[in-house]
């Protein structure tokens, strides 16, 4: 067995679907808003390099959600982190991605939800979108049963469901056709419906579910899912397991962390990690506040959505003064996709409109009505640098509408860039003085040595915000 320690067994799901915008969220969110109605702990989890869902569980929960991601980490990392977190609270639950079995390839399980739920020992719930479907229904529960034998379906609960006679003929087809049971049926309802803007649904630092909205999603549950069934027959056993590794003595080092509605997406893991290895991390706000925190000798500047922010982040001229500073004054600076944007000359929308930001990279970001890249990289350290020494592999995600314009021959990039089986690498990973910007966010537990690797680089070259 891969968990150590005095078993418990507590209950524990994935929820699942069959491709996204079946519903799979809102069903989640329903689930953990109805346990914590009941009185239960609820540890949120999220299958894949999503930021903006689990920034939604974790202000139902009270709890921070957690990453769990087969192809960016290690088997033992996801099961030992599972373990760690869900063991501390009352149950579990895991919101899957995309659809039940979409993954990393087309022939692979990584990365999938089914490969999540296998290495951790999970049944699942699986949602159906049963819009303008009756009978049919039953043949794509079918296959999702029968596809992987070795995934455990606990249920099926059909959404956007027409009518209580519309249900009826979806619980006659999968009792005559099916071995999973159907546990209930969500109705069409626009009041259920997340708000959603480019790259996924809003962040819940910009418009945090209402107890308006909580209350509809509660009683979307209580009535219409039979919650009980799953809290009685998915009891997982649990194992009480240590941190990923003992927290270093203070290294007398503060980090600053930029943390708004324009920088938000951070594995909980990185800032974790950071902790764990002895930084002191003090967070800010780029769009408020008007200087960097004293005495710090780092900076760590997330993704998130600095276009819809930009005329406020460029109205603010004594941060972006202060971070461009303190940037050429050799201050180590850690940006990732939004903070990248943030770091360079400006941002131009697709209107043509320019937003001055920091000016520290010498080049400009545009913003694309489409995707300009959307997938996991790996990228290899093709000299020393902030992160590690030369030949260093981490993996991570990267997902943007913009792209990177003016890009002048004496930006330094450190970083080999490699995504799908036989991409031609590319370089990428811009460095200036002592800062490091690319458009892959990196999941520091990808790399054991990553968080460590940077603190001794601002202690060995940090200068004093």
């Amino acid at each position: 067995m891969w968990l150590e320690g005095k078993e418990k067994r507590l209950p524990a799901f994935v929820i699942a679907a069959t491709h996204s915008g079946a519903g799979k969220t809102t069903c989640a969110l329903g689930v953990m808003a109805a346990l914590r109605r009941r009185g239960l702990e609820v540890q949120p989890f999220k299958v894949g390099p999503d930021f903006i869902d689990p920034g939604h569980h974790t202000r139902i929960t009270g709890r921070a959600s957690r990453n769990l991601d087969g192809w960016m980490l290690t088997r033992s990392y996801n099961q030992h982190l599972f373990s760690r977190l869900a063991g501390q609270a009352d149950c579990a639950i895991v919101e899957g991605v995309m659809g039940l079995y979409d993954g990393y390839s087309g022939i692979s399980e990584s990365g999938s939800t089914a490969e999540m739920a296998k290495w951790l020992g999970l049944p699942v719930l699986l949602v159906v979108d049963a819009s303008s479907m009756a009978r049919s229904a039953a043949a794509i529960v079918k296959g999702f049963e029968t596809f992987d034998r070795s995934v455990r379906l606990a249920g099926v609960v059909f959404n956007r469901v027409g009518s209580s006679s519309h249900l009826e003929i979806l619980r006659e087809a999968v009792s005559r056709y099916c071995s999973v049971p159907c546990l209930g049926g969500f109705p069409r309802d626009a009041k259920l419906t997340m708000p959603e803007r480019h790259l996924g649904l809003v962040t819940s630092e910009e418009q945090p579910l209402t107890e308006e909205e909580i209350d509809n999603l509660v009683e979307l549950v209580e009535r219409h899912l039979d919650l009980s069934y799953l809290l009685e027959t998915c009891l997982v056993p649990f194992f009480p397991s240590e941190p990923f590794g003992e927290k270093r003595r203070d290294q007398g080092l503060r980090i600053a962390v930029a943390r708004d509605e324009a920088f938000c997406f951070y594995y909980p893991d990185n800032l974790e990690l950071l902790a764990e290895a002895g930084a002191e991390l003090v967070f800010f706000s780029p769009l408020k506040d008007k200087e960097i925190p004293k005495g710090c000798q780092g900076i760590y500047i997330g993704g998130g959505y600095p276009e819809v922010f930009s005329e406020q982040l460029m109205k603010n001229v004594q941060m972006r003064d202060a971070i461009r500073r303190a940037g050429e004054q050799g201050c180590p600076i850690y940006a990732e996709c939004g903070g990248l944007m943030y770091l360079s000359r400006g941002i131009v929308m697709d209107s043509g409109k320019h937003y001055d930001m920091a000016g520290l990279f010498p080049f400009v970001t545009r913003m694309l009505p489409r995707f300009r890249a959307l997938g996991y990289r790996e990228i290899r350290l093709r000299e020393e640098g902030p992160l590690g020494p030369a030949g260093l592999t981490a993996r991570g995600h990267e997902f943007h509408y913009s792209r990177i314009e003016d890009d002048p021959k004496t930006c330094r990039r450190i970083y080999e860039i490699t995504g799908r089986k036989g991409q031609v690498p590319a370089e990428e990973g811009y460095r200036v003085h002592n800062s490091l910007a690319s458009y892959v966010h990196l999941h520091f537990g990808s790399h054991p040595k990553i968080a460590e690797n940077w603190i001794r680089f601002c202690l060995k070259w940090g200068v004093s915000t």
